[in-house]
């Protein structure tokens, strides 16, 4: 086999012959099969392995200048790490795309079927993993050193299917087979306490773990635009500390015998477990500080490797935190310093707020994680003295705070305010939402610390959202602005004087037809409807959240639904909805909505009246590889969520960049989006932020909007009588309910907006050129929407950390 590494010192000597003789190698001495015996599988991983090699290069020339040149480095912790398929990723980015294919003819399958035979990793749900996906991509391609910290998921959030149009959570199996692309390094592992008991010894305190778990760490390359640089993700596996109590079995115990591996294994099996219970709550809390323990004993190792003074940290580390789920790393921090250094505890808090930045990702209460004083002080019993003392710091450094801005108030830990007291810079993840943080959540911390809150909008790669996702498109933009937009989205804008050229127009919408087309077929081949390509595609996919009002869209359609069956005449154009996303599993109104969502495309589907003009889709399962086939072909982009709820929305950017117009409220990032694209080129609805406070100050709001619209009390009188749920006319009561008194998410107070910018979106489809039109200018002017720019921001304005490349 040719050694890629000693003989192509650089991508720009790897040939198709090189690569080629580098696969069949693979596939001889790593899988042990030839061409004629291999299967989809055994090809995969040989061609995964062989770009596996092409990384080595980069990821250790990275590590070594890292080192070589004593470099701050930035760690990014994260629940989630929603990173997709690799294999076409690492093509993608290493330039070897069309070269793979070329290596492959004529000798294994095509390089597409390789692609969709790898496993998406489960390792995260919604946009949050999906950003810290994107960030360690820029990171890389901007020659960013860090690490990624995460969790290695064996069965991720769950598996999704439909029985009766419910949702059924199974396990996700995507480690059933090797992951070529991690490295398993056990020599590198942490052991992580909880429990136990605190003692004084030598006026120290000492904890002493009831509970312990051995954090295993898993390395995965991330190799940025080109092969310049590649950072690693590093993620924990638990395992036990005593892998079998051999006594206990013997006396007869045998469940207990097995309790060690029980615990460890349950600590990194399940993303988000269901935390309705005292135990679901716990763990929860062991998962957050199996991360965050796992992951600072790693970043200190790695210091004390060429530093002995933990007090220098923050010139060599910055440690990012991704939402609240991290939040303990602050009194992780501290407790190394103090207990284990000797550190005195108030010096201690200000190295710990020096080297931590804390991302904030919601303004919804619930989501700002809260834990019992006593939960804290059982699972982690110092942590909790640490907490405290945290909080008298912050008070007596702050002698005129209010009482508000404590850590601990109502007997439980606000871990959202820890979060903000132990970190330097406190960033938002759009306008909107950094302005709504200094107002409203984080509003008498502001006033304390008012140069603390900054905004970072959030962004996403180019690399995966355009190149890998829309080859179509991605092919014309570079016909037209020629290559280096990769990595430098704002190239983008020499689309700009094209749309009046009809030619560059029908191309425009050429490749979006083709990619319709893709996603049509890809829907009939996996059973579902057979829609028409030449429908308008009407797309929302996120997580099920009453916030995202996914309730608001599938109101509309039971709306327009119901209009073209009384008047066949009022059709103006054939429309396709399309949704995805999961629940939570213990989210019974968002269950609910799922099942309203499925049992109209039951009705709907089968009408002979409508169904050449109304269908309504829910593919099962949604996910990176999903989103890749819908995101391209998304005529309308639905970004609904009511006004000051969604932080940002990363969605919405791919969207747009794809060519989807969006139709949505001044939520998040699209008040941005619409600034950049231009209102004209925007579908605009929806009560603000600010109206949305005064109108749930109103009383009996939800029955005065229904009053004043026949069309949405037809629906919900078409919902309470049944006409969904034959045989079962109760079944959506609860949401009938929760729309005429608590209608928080105004649903209600929206829907008559929301219908009439639908019908001027129908309107504007009629038009084919100007449709095109405006869906090109989404394009070429969303190149602020790189998160390249975001991880530029974060480098200079949080993380103090200069590009090495």
């Amino acid at each position: 086999m040719t050694d890629l590494l000693t003989t192509v010192p650089t991508l720009s000597g790897v040939s198709v012959a090189m690569l080629r003789d580098a696969i069949l190698g693979h596939l001889r001495t790593s899988l042990g099969k030839d061409p004629g015996h291999a299967s989809v599988y055994d090809w995969r991983m040989a061609v995964s392995h062989t770009l596996r090699d092409l990384i080595m290069e980069p990821w250790f020339a990275a590590t070594r200048r890292t080192y070589g040149e004593d470099r701050k480095r930035v760690y990014y912790l994260s629940m989630e790490f929603l990173i997709g398929r690799m294999l076409e990723d690492a093509a993608i980015n290493l330039g070897l795309h069309g070269m793979i294919e070329e290596a492959l003819a004529g000798v294994g399958p095509e390089f597409r079927t390789l692609i969709e035979d790898e496993p998406d990793a489960a390792l995260g749900n919604g946009g949050l993993g999906r950003l810290a996906a994107c960030f360690l991509d820029s990171m890389s391609t901007l020659g960013c050193p860090g690490y990624g910290y995460g969790i290695r998921y064996e069965h991720g959030i769950f598996r999704q299917r439909f029985e009766g149009g419910r949702q059924v959570e199974t396990p996700e199996d995507w480690l059933i087979r090797r992951d070529p692309w991690v490295f398993e390094r056990p020599e590198a592992v942490a052991t992580v306490g909880f429990r136990g008991h605190v003692e004084t010894q030598g006026g120290r305190s000492v904890w002493h773990p009831g509970e312990t778990v051995v954090a295993e760490a898993h390395d995965m390359p991330v190799v940025g635009w080109q092969g310049r640089w590649a950072n690693t993700l590093r993620l924990w596996a638990a395992r036990p500390t005593t892998l079998f109590d051999l006594a206990r079995f013997n006396a007869g115990d045998h469940t207990a015998a097995s309790e060690p591996e029980a615990l460890a294994r349950t600590l990194s099996r399940v993303l988000y477990p269901n935390d309705g219970t005292q135990a679901g709550k716990e763990l929860r809390l062991k998962q957050e500080y199996f991360l965050t323990a796992a992951s600072i004993a790693d970043i200190l190792r790695r210091f004390r490797g060429q530093h002995s003074d933990l007090r220098k940290l923050p010139a060599h580390v910055a440690i990012q935190m991704n939402d609240t789920h991290p939040a303990i790393a602050g009194p992780e921090l501290i407790r190394v310093m103090v207990d284990e250094e000797g550190i005195p505890f108030d010096e201690a808090c200000e190295v710990a707020l020096q080297v931590l930045g804390y991302t904030n990702h919601t303004l919804l209460p619930e989501a700002l994680e809260r834990w019992s004083t006593w939960t804290m002080g059982s699972v982690l019993p110092r942590h909790m003295q640490i907490i405290e003392r945290i909080d008298d710091w912050h008070r007596r450094m702050n002698p005129k705070r209010p009482a508000s801005v404590s850590i601990l108030a109502h007997d439980e830990v606000q871990m959202g305010t820890l979060a903000f007291v132990t970190a330097h810079r406190v960033n938002g993840v759009s306008a909107l939402h950094t302005d709504l943080m200094r107002k409203t959540v984080f509003h008498d911390l502001n006033a304390l610390h008012p140069d603390r809150i900054v905004n970072q909008t959030n962004g996403i790669t180019p690399r995966r959202w355009l190149a890998l996702a829309n080859p179509p498109l991605a092919k014309l933009v570079t016909d037209v602005v020629g290559d280096g937009w990769q990595a430098d989205l704002d190239k983008l804008k020499g689309l700009e004087r094209h749309v009046t050229d009809a030619g560059f127009l029908g191309q425009f919408a050429a490749a979006k037809r083709e990619n319709k087309v893709r996603l049509a077929d890809w829907i009939a081949a996996t059973g579902g409807a057979k829609v028409n390509p030449d429908a308008l595609f009407d797309v929302q996919v996120k997580r099920i959240h009453e916030y995202k009002r996914q309730l608001l869209n599938i109101l509309e359609a039971i709306a327009l639904w119901h209009e073209i069956r009384e008047d066949p005449s009022s059709a103006i154009v054939p429309r396709v909805k399309i949704f995805g996303g999961k629940s939570a599993p213990g989210y019974a109104t968002a269950k609910l909505i799922i099942r309203l969502i499925n049992d109209v495309a039951t009705k709907v589907n089968a009408d002979p009246v409508t169904r050449d003009w109304l269908q309504i889709v829910y593919p099962a399962n949604y996910n990176v590889s999903m989103a890749e086939r819908l995101v391209p072909a998304a005529d309308l982009s639905e970004q609904i969520s009511t006004a000051g709820t969604e932080a940002s929305g990363t969605g919405n950017m791919k969207f747009s960049l794809n060519g989807a117009l969006t139709i949505g409220t001044l939520d998040g990032a699209n008040v941005e989006i619409r600034e950049h694209v231009g209102a004209e080129n925007f579908f605009l609805f929806g009560l603000t932020a600010a109206e949305v406070v005064a109108r749930r100050a109103r009383i009996g709001h939800e029955k005065a909007a229904i009053g004043e619209s026949q069309r949405l009390r037809d629906v919900l009188m078409m919902l309470a009588e049944g006409v969904f749920s034959p045989g079962e006319p109760g079944r959506y009561h609860a949401l009938t309910d929760m729309l005429w008194h608590h209608d928080h998410y105004l649903v209600t107070a929206d829907f008559e907006a929301y219908y009439q910018a639908q019908r001027a979106v129908d309107r504007a489809y009629t038009d084919p050129a100007d449709w095109h039109r405006m869906a090109a200018l989404n394009t070429a002017r969303m190149g602020f929407f790189s998160s390249d720019r975001t991880i530029k921001g974060y480098m200079s304005d949080i993380w103090s950390v200069p590009p090495a490349i």
